[in-house]
């Protein structure tokens, strides 16, 4: 570390290369935190776990026994161990003593994405609730037709304030929060709805995985699917960068000017004759056979068949960028996808057992390093783009449901069916501290 240090301070290393280096190899050394302790309320599993998106300072949490939580990260309520060990309470707790609580499971808590004051939760009583933090009252309930497996919210919309929810049901719906109804339903999954995410990068593109082995994407702003991954559909690796593939496209278009110029010298005498040959209007050129009808890929009979995994979809994650999708089926495979061509990456993840019963949350760290995926009663890091195991996490007594990855403090919190949140924070080596008087001597020098 101080190494670095001294690298970026003589300027050979850039201020983001520098931060990067620093968060991966903090990553690199998570491990169960000795120091933070979330103390769980939840008398069953934990389904649904996300750190606010603003402050990056409350964890929101859903579970079984029809609860949802709010703890304080950043501040501990109690101290052990000489204040060494901060233990962290909720701030508060709603469940089936609250008078407008759900009544059976909560499968989704998520928070509004700009502002702390409201917070979403998805039940399996059909029922989807908008609670507001300060007064822990419900604003808004949206009766669902079914189990409501997930809820998602873009984190990018300043035009909508909608609330995508998969159910049991084959449609889709969208809840507007500004209008207290439903804005429309998505239809062309054919059977229930496990996972919904919105992408990364626009605010009308939503992603949905499906009982039937589908993974659709939807403009909100148009009828219909505009693509259904098929797992058959496939390129070898990752895209090239932006850099490369422009000058790639300089040669291809320089190459092609060139071609198109020889010939265009070639033809130029035969193409004299013809301009004395009798021409036919247009309009009379008999066409052999039909025009191939121009419909939305999401209505093509083949591609609107393509299945992305065999069995149900049970986990989606967008990448930072949005360019990439992981996603996880009850067929025990991930799957990483180009989310410009549609193509399955076919990046060997290493063979895992995942839930098949229920959804599970995954979560990715920052520049596409590592993808946290909950692994029956461990959670696994994967590379990216080799698909080996980076690290595993063991400390749950029963099945992993759920993973948060907070990019501010680079830590892993997790819930499972033992009913508590486990943290995973980086270790505080001293190795990094004798170094540094060492490196400093080295720099005076």
């Amino acid at each position: 570390m101080w190494r670095e240090i001294g690298d970026r301070e003589a300027g050979k290393l850039r201020p983001n290369s520098f931060s990067n280096r620093i968060k991966s190899n903090r990553i690199q050394t998570l491990q169960l935190s000795n120091r933070k302790d979330i103390v769980s309320p939840h008398r069953g599993s934990v389904n649904s776990l996300q750190v606010d998106l603003t402050e990056g300072r409350y964890l929101l949490s859903g579970a079984s026994d029809a609860s949802a939580a709010v703890f304080d990260i950043q501040r501990g309520t109690d101290y052990e161990g000489g204040g060494v060990i901060r233990k962290h309470k909720c701030l508060f707790m709603v469940d089936k003593q609250h008078e407008q609580g759900h009544k059976y499971a909560v499968s989704s808590a998520i928070w509004y994405p700009v502002d702390t004051g409201l917070f979403v939760t998805g039940s399996y009583d059909h029922h989807i609730n908008v609670w507001d933090t300060n007064t822990t009252q419900v604003v808004m309930d949206f009766k669902m037709p079914g189990k409501v497996y997930r809820t998602a919210m873009s984190p990018l919309a300043t035009s909508h304030m909608l609330i995508a929810a998969g159910t049991e049901d084959v449609q889709v719906r969208l809840c507007d929060i500004a209008s207290g109804a439903f804005a429309h339903t998505l239809s062309g999954h054919r059977d229930g709805v496990m996972t919904v995410e919105w992408s990364t990068s626009s605010e009308w593109v939503l992603v949905t995985g499906g009982c039937d082995g589908a993974i659709r994407f939807w403009d909100i702003r148009r009828a219909g699917c505009f693509l259904v991954l098929d797992q058959s559909q496939s390129q070898l690796g990752r895209r090239p960068p932006i850099l490369k593939r422009s000058t790639m496209i300089k040669g291809s278009t320089a190459k092609s000017l060139s071609a198109s110029q020889s010939s265009f010298a070639k033809a130029r005498t035969p193409q004299m004759k013809l301009m004395n040959a009798k021409q036919s209007p247009i309009g009379k050129i008999p066409v052999k056979g039909s025009l191939k009808q121009r419909l939305h890929p999401g209505m093509l009979s083949s591609q609107d068949r393509a299945t992305a995994h065999y069995g149900a979809v049970t986990g989606l994650k967008v990448t930072e960028d949005g360019m990439y999708l992981l996603s996880a089926g009850s067929d025990s495979r991930l799957r990483l996808w180009d989310v410009e061509s549609g193509c399955n990456t076919l990046v060997n993840f290493e063979t895992v057992r995942l839930q098949t019963s229920k959804p599970i949350q995954l979560a990715t760290s920052q520049n596409l390093a590592l993808v946290f995926v909950p692994c029956m009663t461990a959670v696994k890091a994967f590379d990216m783009w080799s698909g080996k195991t980076s690290l595993t996490f063991r400390g749950h007594y029963e099945h992993v449901n759920c993973c948060w990855f907070s990019l501010q403090d680079q830590e892993l919190y997790t819930g499972g069916n033992d009913r508590q949140i486990l943290v995973w924070s980086p270790s505080r080596s001293v190795s990094d501290e004798d170094e540094g008087p060492k490196d400093e001597d080295n720099w005076s020098d």
